[in-house]
């Protein structure tokens, strides 16, 4: 289960870091507020969108699964 919540940890920091930035933040900073023809249709980021939520959701799974497991063996 740990191995779950390793793995869904890296790919919720890679998907979040895909996402295009809306401004105003530090994406600016870094050219992220530069408009090129390269950001990808809206098909894409509806996929990714949907990619990072259900990431969200398989982490967060995890992480209630392993605080129930640790829960009741008397290690919390």
């Amino acid at each position: 289960m740990s191995i779950v919540l390793i793995i869904t940890s890296a790919l919720m920091v890679l998907l979040v870091l895909l996402h295009k930035g809306k401004g105003g933040g530090l994406s600016d900073l870094f050219g992220g507020g530069i408009t090129s023809s390269l950001g990808g249709s809206s098909v894409v980021e509806r996929n990714l969108d949907r990619l990072t939520i259900a990431t969200g959701v398989i982490w967060f799974a995890s992480i209630v699964a392993l605080g129930l497991l640790f829960k009741g063996k008397g290690v919390g």
